[in-house]
């Protein structure tokens, strides 16, 4: 999928959340979306963090 398209489903869901949800519960929601992979990313070990970003590396290199 395209990333302009993900952006615009996103941008719909965001809308639809503020609309149904009210804002307070909206930018909850969204703050959880963001911040599991980070603490996700936090819990890995050292070396799993390494290999991670070594992953990421190969693929932009392809």
């Amino acid at each position: 999928m395209a990333t302009p398209i993900k952006v615009l489903i996103g941008g719909v869901a965001l809308f639809l959340l503020l609309s149904i949800l009210g804002w307070w519960t909206a930018a909850l929601i969204v703050l959880g979306a963001l911040a599991l992979p980070v603490l996700a990313y936090f819990a890995l070990d050292p070396s799993q963090r390494r290999r991670l970003r070594a992953q990421g590396r190969k693929r932009l290199g392809s």
